[in-house]
């Protein structure tokens, strides 16, 4: 069982659409958890469906959303602060030090991030690896655990399967909770109809086949 599951993501609503499954069932264990969001999002592209939000009024709202989904989760939030699509030119070694500071302190068993070059977005990957790095620089014996997701289109081809899969069905209620908390950004997302998918298909069912497994990499120092 683990002892604490520190959750390292760029934005808020990685943490719903990428891990809440895995996170409800470490809190159904009785698992403290820790999400430690870098940014509020500022630069998102959705405003709400119907539009409600502008450039401006994105971040207070997302900031709201982002509260709303923890308390969904029942976890603990750490904001961190960073601006939403610059995390890529901060300089990695004081983002690292940042983090290990936060991860000195809560002593994590389990580390939850991006695997760095296959999560997509710039952020993210910036973010993962330096996650990755405040963890190497921690002394061999005090290293948590860390799971990486991966989820660009060549990631299986360039890392093999996953070694870690969770099948979170049992617990997909609580995950589309927190991602409907997003609610900003998470119509676009769950509404989507893409090329594969039966449009007879209600939207939680599509939702469940989508994001109904979460799978990791252990990641080897």
């Amino acid at each position: 069982m683990e002892k604490h599951v520190v959750v390292i993501y760029p934005h808020p609503d990685d943490e719903a659409f990428g891990a809440a499954g895995t996170i409800a069932k470490f809190r159904n264990e009785g698992v403290p958890v820790t999400y430690l969001c870098g940014t509020l999002g500022e630069m998102g592209r959705n405003m709400g469906t119907p539009t409600y939000a502008n450039r401006e009024s994105l971040p207070g709202i997302r900031k709201k959303e982002l509260i709303k989904a923890c308390e969904v989760l029942d976890i603990d939030l750490e904001m961190l602060g960073y601006r939403d699509k610059t995390i890529e030119f901060e300089d990695r070694k004081e983002m690292a030090a940042n983090l290990k500071g936060y991860l000195d302190k809560i002593k994590p068993s389990l580390v939850i991030t991006h695997y760095p070059d296959y999560a997509v977005h710039p952020d993210h990957n910036a973010f993962g690896a330096a996650a990755i790095e405040a963890v190497a620089q921690m002394n061999p014996e005090n290293r948590p655990t860390i799971w990486a997701q991966a989820f660009s289109n060549n990631h299986l081809e360039a890392l093999g399967a996953p070694d870690i899969t969770n099948d979170i069905t049992p617990f997909f209620d609580k995950k589309l909770e927190a991602i409907l908390a997003h609610d900003s950004q998470a119509n676009v997302s769950l509404n989507l109809q893409r090329p594969n998918e039966d449009p007879a298909m209600d939207a939680k069912e599509r939702a469940k086949l989508r994001l109904g497994v979460e799978q990791f990499y252990t990641w080897e120092f």
